[in-house]
């Protein structure tokens, strides 16, 4: 199914292909495909009005999920009734945020892809609220928070 990247900052250059590229690739590992997935790159001030409404925490952040699938538990994948059910959500990327935090020997495409591949296992159900969480998450998707 679709991927669809929305870049609404000029606060960061954002080439979405690598994006896409990448995304496309951690989407088939994860076996995903198959799904519709929103990854929405946006600036500081909006992720942070958005973390504020929606977690009540009024700082910038670098990734924030709202799944479409609701209630799925950590390593279930959604079990679709129609074909309007082949979303998973959208992943809202902050990335003036993630820019900020990137290291002078990081790749930011790297980080990026990174960050969004977190995002996308908050949508296939995985949090870390907790140590014993946190190590349930795939390993490749522990680099943000």
């Amino acid at each position: 199914m679709s991927l669809v990247i929305k870049n609404l900052q000029r606060v960061v250059p954002i080439r979405r292909v690598p994006l896409r590229r990448k995304m496309d690739i951690v989407r088939g590992i994860l076996g995903v495909k198959n799904f519709d997935l929103g990854i929405i790159c946006v600036d500081n001030k909006s992720i942070q009005h958005i973390n504020r409404i929606y977690r009540k925490k009024n700082v910038p952040t670098d990734v924030l999920s709202f799944p479409f699938h609701e209630n799925l538990k950590a390593g279930d994948f959604p079990r679709p009734a129609s074909s309007d059910d082949y979303n998973l959500g959208d992943v809202f990327l902050g990335v003036e945020y993630i820019f900020q935090q990137c290291k002078e020997n990081e790749d930011y495409y790297d980080i990026l892809t990174v960050t969004a591949t977190h995002g996308l296992c908050h949508l296939l159900g995985f949090t870390h609220n907790s140590e014993a969480e946190w190590q349930k998450v795939p390993a490749e998707a522990r680099r943000g928070s």
